[in-house]
């Protein structure tokens, strides 16, 4: 039995009058009559009672009336999930992202963008270590990566710059380095011991430019946790200027990089041959947006 039948039956059932049904399907009496016949050869049950005069739906036809409508109901509603989908209507998008990208609202803008214009799209975000990104986006673990630069990416993988900063000096108050007025050059920094976020690019070019190698003591990932650490005195940090004008941590004091700024960017990071429509759709919003540049007001 095929959906025509079940159509067939139920304008029949709504009609109870051939001729009439016939025309709504647009087909002739005569082949409505022998494809209801078929219907109930193959259920082995009479669905109408018919007379010269009228047509009446038995007890089993008034039964599979109501499931019938339910299957073609279901029927309807999978095709137009199934288009809805092909257009990226609806689906899901895996997002990972690392801190200084929601710190500095390019994840909030680039999220809350995208679900404005589609809102049959489940997105799910979770903050995942960086160097992880790469390879959960190759594996499709991950669709979209938000992520600061520098970085090595797969030849698979593509990116879109969406924000442009610069690093900043993390002090512990009190430090002798912490005050605006100390004239600092980067040698003298050759002694103290490092607390490095996740991107070390900062660090390791501060250390170039003073001419020493740096002195790293922890890396605990997040940028709340390497501050935590700065305010608890176990070191000075490298950290993005975005999370100076957000994470006032006590006993932690910023500084400017004295000389040429250190820049970094936050990236959209995604594959190139991506084939889901609606990460597609994600891909193209990020595209389309134009990088900005953000400036802190460190004191």
């Amino acid at each position: 039995m095929e959906l025509r039948h079940l159509r067939y039956f139920v304008v029949l059932a709504e009609e109870l009058h051939f001729a009439r049904a016939a025309e709504r399907l647009n087909i002739a009496a005569p082949t409505l009559t022998v494809q209801i016949q078929e219907i109930e050869r193959t259920l082995s049950a009479r669905l109408f009672a018919r007379t010269k005069r009228s047509v009446a739906l038995t007890s089993a036809g008034e039964l599979f009336l109501c499931e019938a409508r339910k299957v073609l109901e279901q029927h309807a509603k999978a095709v137009s999930i199934g288009q809805r989908a092909g257009r990226g209507e609806v689906g899901r998008v895996e997002i990972g992202y690392v801190g200084s990208a929601a710190y500095a609202g390019v994840l909030q803008e680039q999220t809350w963008q995208f679900l404005a214009a589609w809102q049959g799209v489940d997105l799910n975000a979770r903050e995942v270590p960086m160097e992880t990104l790469p390879r959960l986006i190759t594996d499709s673990q991950v669709d979209i990566g938000f992520v600061r630069l520098p970085m090595r990416i797969p030849k698979s993988l593509r990116l879109h710059v969406l924000m442009r900063d610069r690093f900043c000096l993390a002090l512990p108050t009190g430090h002798r380095h912490a005050s605006v007025a100390d004239t600092l050059r980067l040698q003298q920094l050759e002694s103290e011991t490092f607390i490095t976020p996740e991107q070390t690019a900062g660090t390791y070019e501060l250390a170039r430019r003073g001419g020493f190698a740096p002195r790293v003591v922890a890396a605990p990932g997040s940028l709340f946790s390497v501050l935590t650490q700065v305010s608890l005195r176990a070191g000075i940090s490298v950290i993005p200027t975005v999370a100076c004008d957000v994470l006032r941590l006590p006993g932690v004091t910023f500084r400017e990089i004295p000389g040429e700024p250190i820049h970094s960017e936050v990236a959209a990071l995604f594959r190139s041959d991506e084939a889901s429509p609606a990460v597609k759709n994600f891909i193209e919003q990020i595209r389309g947006a134009p990088a900005r540049n953000i400036e802190s007001s460190i004191a």
